[in-house]
């Protein structure tokens, strides 16, 4: 494709052909992908996944649900701010208001129960077996697991399926090298255990059928990635395509100001930590616009429910209106490959600082990570129980892929991955209390 052609029709096909058109159905095919992702058990499911504060403490904040419907919102207002400062420049990718939806509305659908601690708790138990990432969970069940087709998932138009593509690679190629197995796997450090990013071996012939359209040349720029600082870290990929660069900003923003939000009023973020840590952080960036912004925030941030509501919408009206198209790079042939969005300079700072404030004084206390580490240990006494005894304990359907994919020659231990990675905190919790609790 050269760089005066529209998107190719290819974007739009399914791995199965032959999908369903039912009588009188004028949806797009991003129309029919969203639908078909509101409608997924899967995604029914994150109503009950933690997000950063754990679900059931408190009837006010985020799971994983709400979170996803907010970075939908916050991703088409950045496509509509596109289209109307770069019309000549958007033209021609087809960006579509559906599409985006279906995308980060699914962005989370792979990730487990107990957020962070479950991901670390199946890296671990999978070390020697492909190991876990929330991402590619991800793909793994929009493209094969989710029963709304045998063996294709959802069946996701190919277009959306690279607009959820974050980190186009497989994860052992990407992963540093492995450290020693603990001693009791209740011991281990989270920080050792955080999974690469990136694409399960066990599922690469769906991200080569998502990249099948690209030259040979685009293909291998597109899953390049940079080497490892050194062997205690994992290497990362260098590439997204247009509509998943504009769903992950979609993501940040929604971390940096809604997250944001939910700790200010459960009280993990106070007036007093707000001045002494973000605001000399704001200040530094030298712009005497954004201290007279910050100033106004940061007084109706925690003053009235209507005031701080103000706020909040004026920190995302300001990130999401700076966006704008850039190109990459210009040796791409496949346009959707060689332009993303971003936000300008100084709002995409200011972002950062949003995002390390949430992260340094919000993710990391002590009472939360208390939670995690208790959902990390759930989670792994649950793997080590399913895989001690598969056929006796894993439920009749998940018993026969785990019989199935033996038979095949795999490893069956990826199945028992699925199943607790598709768990909710709580069911998690009950299956936990039921199985191990004396």
């Amino acid at each position: 494709m050269n760089s005066t052609d529209s998107i190719a029709q290819y974007w739009q096909t399914r791995h199965q052909n032959h999908d369903t058109v039912r009588p009188n159905d004028h949806r797009n095919p991003y129309q029919r992908d969203r639908s078909r992702v509101l409608h997924s058990a899967a995604f029914r499911r994150l109503q009950a996944k933690t997000q950063i504060l754990g679900v059931g403490q408190n009837d006010f904040y985020r799971t994983r649900l709400t979170h996803s419907l907010e970075v939908a919102q916050v991703g088409t207002s950045l496509l509509s701010q596109l289209l109307l400062k770069q019309p000549a420049q958007t033209a021609r990718f087809e960006l579509d208001e559906s599409l985006m939806e279906a995308i980060c509305l699914s962005h989370d659908i792979g990730h487990p129960p107990f957020g962070h601690g479950g991901e670390v708790a199946l890296n671990y138990m999978m070390r020697h077996h492909g190991g876990f990432e929330g991402n590619g969970q991800t793909l793994r069940i929009l493209a094969v697991l989710e029963p709304y087709t045998e063996g294709y998932g959802m069946n996701l138009a190919r277009r959306t399926l690279l607009g959820l593509l974050k980190y186009p690679n497989t994860l052992n190629r990407l992963k540093k090298a492995q450290l020693p197995d603990v001693d009791d796997f209740r011991k281990i450090r989270s920080d050792d255990w955080v999974p690469a990013k990136g694409v399960f071996d066990d599922d690469q012939g769906v991200l080569d059928w998502i990249l099948a359209p690209l030259s040979e040349t685009d293909r291998n720029q597109f899953t390049g990635f940079t080497p490892a600082k050194s062997p205690l870290h994992h290497a990362r990929t260098r590439y997204k395509s247009l509509d998943a660069s504009i769903m992950e900003l979609a993501d940040d923003i929604a971390y940096g100001v809604h997250d944001l939000e939910d700790a200010v009023v459960v009280g993990h973020v106070n007036k007093e930590l707000w001045y002494e840590q973000a605001v000399p952080q704001f200040t530094a960036l030298g712009s005497e616009k954004i201290n007279h912004f910050i100033d106004d925030v940061s007084r109706k941030l925690f003053a009235a429910h209507h005031l701080r509501k103000d706020a909040i919408g004026q920190l995302v009206n300001v990130l999401v209106t700076s966006v704008a198209l850039y190109q990459v790079d210009e040796t791409f042939d496949e346009p959707l490959l060689r332009y993303n969005a971003r936000l300008l300079d100084l709002q995409q700072q200011m972002l950062d600082i949003l995002k390390q404030f949430v992260f340094n004084h919000v993710i990391r206390q002590p009472q939360i990570q208390q939670v995690n580490f208790k959902g990390q240990k759930i989670v792994m006494e649950l793997f080590e129980a399913f895989a001690s005894d598969p056929m006796r304990l894993l439920p009749h359907n998940t018993q026969n892929r785990w019989q199935q994919t033996r038979d095949a020659g795999n490893d069956p231990h990826r199945i028992i991955c699925d199943y607790i990675s598709g768990m909710t905190d709580e069911y998690a919790m009950r299956m936990y209390r039921r199985m191990l609790m004396v």
